[in-house]
């Protein structure tokens, strides 16, 4: 799991700590400061940690960072992202949670209609695009095989979706993501509330890999203000069969039970 701001194509805009990344409008990698440098431990409990992180000359801000398991119920952990700018000018940015998964995790995001879903397809030499579907009000992505000639799939899906929530079944698990729901004008236009990232190579699990991303507002920070999402993680033990409305089954009683309207 890591915490990013959007837009991505800004990561390296506003900064003249990195000259060469900015003038050449780099979109990657992510802003060191945030996503690789140590963390101090700010607060700890038997039942939570919070962690702050340096303040950065690429984006302007430092991230805390908040984990904590609400006392009685099982199974679950809120993470909570803040970040406050550090600059004497105002700064622009959305914070934005990406959990790693692996490539065959069949996930589920609920959506109005096929309009509110939007694929970029990474397709190279090596790479076919994606394959997904939208029905019952839910997209997913489908490991269908490449094409002939090609070794996986690879990309991206923006998706702006009915219910502020996404669900992931694999190996006997079932993981629910809840975050509140935004209207689209509050989402940078680079971006969907809801991320899919998929590359997928059959037979490499190493070197395949599916991302959930959850983007906060995009939001104009004076100086020293500051701006918070929040993430509550749900995880249960799933023992049924790998069928599209088995799991679809499961989700429900599992919504239900935690109280998100489905």
């Amino acid at each position: 799991h890591q915490v990013w701001l959007g837009p991505q194509s800004q990561w390296w805009a506003h900064q003249d700590a990195n000259p060469a990344r900015r003038d050449a409008n780099a979109p990657w990698p992510p802003d060191p400061w945030l996503s690789y440098a140590a963390t101090e431990v700010v607060a700890q409990a038997a039942d939570r940690i919070e962690l702050r992180g340096p303040p950065s000359p690429v984006s302007g801000v430092y991230l805390d960072h908040r984990y904590a398991l609400p006392a009685g119920k099982a199974g679950t952990l809120e993470t909570t992202a803040t970040m406050r700018n550090i600059r004497t000018t105002p700064v622009s940015w959305g914070l934005w949670f990406n959990s790693r998964v692996p490539a065959d995790t069949r996930v589920f995001v609920p959506v109005a209609s096929e309009g509110d879903v939007r694929l970029r397809h990474d397709v190279d030499a090596g790479f076919d695009g994606l394959s997904g579907v939208t029905q019952g009000g839910f997209f997913s992505l489908d490991l269908a095989a490449p094409a002939a000639g090609k070794q996986g799939r690879r990309g991206k899906v923006f998706i702006q979706p009915r219910a502020g929530w996404m669900a992931g079944f694999r190996a006997g698990q079932a993981f629910v993501i809840r975050f509140d729901l935004q209207p689209r004008e509050r989402i940078h236009p680079e971006h969907g509330q809801v991320e899919l990232y998929l590359q997928w190579t059959p037979g490499d699990e190493a070197g395949s890999l599916l991302e959930m991303e959850v983007h906060g507002p995009y939001t104009t920070l004076a100086p020293n203000a500051e701006a918070q999402a929040k993430e509550t993680w749900l995880v249960r033990r799933y023992e049924g069969s790998d069928r599209r409305d088995a799991q679809l089954a499961f989700l429900a009683a599992m919504l239900d039970e935690a109280g998100i309207e489905h």
